[in-house]
C-alpha cells in the first residue's frame, strides 16, 4: 500500500481507503473478516457515511483493537434514527446520531469531522443557523473531533464555504464521468472542478474521493454514460491523478471484493492508463491536459503529466508547485520538440508547443 501525507494534518493515510455505503449488506461474519482483511492491506482511512446504521458495530468490532491505527471520517448530518441512511440539519438529531455513532464504534474521538452534504448554499446557511457547526468546532476544543472535513457535490459551494472557513479536508464526488458533465452528480463544469482540485492542492487540504466509478455506471458499457466500460484500476488511478486527491474510498462488501481493490497497487501502468476517455470525451476536453501520461515514454525523459500539473498549479498561484517543477531532472526546459507526445496525446493536447509555454512561465517566476 501507497500512502498519501494530508499537509495539513501530518496524517499518512491510504490511497486506497474504503467507503460503507454497502458494507451494512454483509452479514456481521462476514464483514468483520472483510474490515480485517482492509486493515491487514494497509487500508487505514474509512468513510462513515454509511448506507444503514449497522455498519457502525461492524467498525467497531472489527477495530476495537487498532482504533489508534486507523482514521474515521464521521459526518455531523447523516442520521441513522430510523436505521438507513437520513440526511438532517437539526443540532439535536445530530448530537444523538454522533452519540450513538461514538457508541458503537468503541471510540471517545472522531479523527475528521464532516461538514456534511452541502450542495447547495442555503445547506449551509442552515447548518450555521441551526449551530450545528458551531457544535462540530466545540467538539474540536474538547479533542473530540481532531480536524474538520466537508463533503459536496458542487463547486461552487465548496468554493464558498472553504472562504469562509478553515477546513482540512473535502470529501467530492471525482470519476471521468462527473468531470465532463455526465451523471447525476456532474455538479460544475470542468474548469469549475479542476479549480478546486487546485485550490486544495494549492493550501493543503487533503481531498477523499466518493463515487470514483459512478456508482458502478463506469464499469458496465450498457450504464456508462460513455457506452464503454473502464475498470475499477482506470478509475482509482484517474482520481489519484487529479491535483489535492490523498484517497480514494470504494464501497465493497467482501474479503474478495477487498482483495480485488487491494491488488491496485500491484497492477502494471498499462492496466491503469486511461487515456481511453480521451476517445469519448466531450469537444470542451480536446486541447486540456488531465496527465493521463499516455504521452510516456517521453524520449529525453520528461514526466510530461507531472510537468503539467506543476505548471497549471503555478499558475493557480501555488508557490509549491514551481518549487517541486525546480526539483524535476527533467523540465520543459529539456524538450527537444520531437513531437512524440503530441502523437500519443488522446486529447489532442499539442504538448511541444505547451513545454515552449511552460518552460516561458516557469523561467520568468
Amino acid at each position: 500500500m501507497r500512502y498519501r501525507i494530508n499537509q495539513k494534518t501530518g496524517d499518512r493515510i491510504s490511497e486506497i481507503g474504503l467507503g460503507s455505503a454497502y458494507m451494512p449488506e454483509t452479514p456481521l461474519e462476514e464483514a468483520i473478516p472483510a474490515l480485517r482483511r482492509a486493515y491487514e492491506g494497509g487500508i487505514n482511512y474509512y468513510d462513515l457515511a454509511a448506507g444503514d446504521g449497522k455498519a457502525f458495530p461492524m467498525y467497531g468490532e472489527a477495530f476495537k483493537d487498532v482504533r489508534k491505527s486507523i482514521l474515521y471520517q464521521i459526518h455531523f448530518g447523516a442520521d441513522y434514527s430510523k436505521g438507513t441512511y437520513g440526511w438532517s440539519l437539526d443540532l439535536d438529531t445530530i448530537k444523538r446520531s454522533i452519540e450513538k455513532q461514538l457508541k458503537e464504534l468503541r471510540t471517545d474521538y472522531i479523527d475528521y469531522g464532516f461538514i456534511h452534504c452541502q450542495d447547495e448554499f442555503s445547506d449551509w446557511e442552515t447548518y450555521r443557523k441551526n449551530g450545528v457547526y458551531d457544535y462540530i468546532l466545540k467538539l474540536k476544543t474538547q479533542g473530540i473531533v481532531r480536524h474538520i472535513g466537508l463533503s459536496s457535490h458542487t463547486p461552487a459551494v465548496i468554493q464558498r464555504i472553504l472562504d469562509e472557513t478553515e477546513v482540512d479536508m473535502l470529501m467530492f464526488s471525482i470519476n471521468p464521468a462527473y468531470d465532463y458533465g455526465q451523471g447525476e452528480y456532474a455538479n460544475g463544469s470542468a474548469d469549475e472542478r479542476a479549480a478546486v482540485y487546485r485550490r486544495c492542492e494549492k493550501e493543503g487540504i487533503g481531498i477523499t474521493v466518493m463515487k470514483p466509478f459512478s456508482g458502478g455506471q463506469l464499469l458496465d458499457a450498457r450504464q456508462s454514460p460513455f457506452g464503454q466500460a473502464l475498470t475499477e484500476y482506470q478509475c482509482i488511478r484517474y482520481a489519484l491523478d487529479r491535483p489535492g486527491v490523498l484517497t480514494v474510498l470504494p464501497g465493497a462488501q467482501s474479503v474478495k471484493e477487498i482483495e480485488t481493490l487491494l491488488q491496485y497497487e500491484n497492477q502494471p501502468e498499462e492496466a491503469l492508463d486511461y487515456s481511453v476517455i480521451g476517445s469519448f470525451a466531450p469537444p470542451q476536453a480536446s486541447g486540456k491536459c488531465v496527465y493521463c501520461n499516455h504521452c510516456k515514454p517521453c524520449p529525453v525523459g520528461i514526466d510530461i503529466g507531472l510537468v503539467n500539473k506543476y505548471y497549471d498549479l503555478a499558475k493557480a498561484g501555488d508557490k509549491l508547485a514551481a518549487e517541486h517543477y525546480n526539483t524535476l531532472e527533467k523540465n520543459a526546459a529539456d524538450c527537444v520538440q520531437c513531437g512524440h507526445c503530441d502523437s500519443r496525446c488522446p486529447f489532442a493536447v499539442k504538448q511541444s508547443l505547451r513545454m515552449q509555454e511552460i518552460r516561458a512561465f516557469m523561467e520568468s517566476r
